[in-house]
């Protein structure tokens, strides 16, 4: 199985205040392989939510924004499935993170 390992970095460091918005996450696809499925469901839910892409696939070197609501939430599980069946699954820190990337 191939090795995918996720990054993420940490652009928004020391922010403000909290205010009640929605936060976004970048997913960058950098892995040669395409990403056909991605699901992000809050730590610890008994399934996962549906398809955030909608049926969209992210092929290697593109990217997409996943937006999350405020809902005073901010770990979640993501699920990456790219198109020869692997996976990549990990938690992450909405409220810290910009941006993911699968290599």
């Amino acid at each position: 199985m191939r090795n995918i390992l996720a990054l993420a970095s940490l652009s928004l460091a020391l922010a403000g205040p909290a205010i009640a918005q929605e936060r976004s996450v970048q997913i960058v696809n950098q892995s040669g392989f395409t990403i056909v499925s991605f699901f992000a469901s809050t730590l610890g839910a008994a399934d996962w939510q549906e398809d955030v892409l909608g049926g969209q696939a992210v092929g290697s070197g593109e990217s997409a924004t996943v937006n999350f609501a405020d809902t005073g939430e901010c770990t979640y599980s993501f699920r990456a499935v790219f198109d020869d069946g692997d996976e990549a699954i990990q938690d992450i820190d909405v409220c810290s993170v910009t941006s993911v990337t699968y290599n």
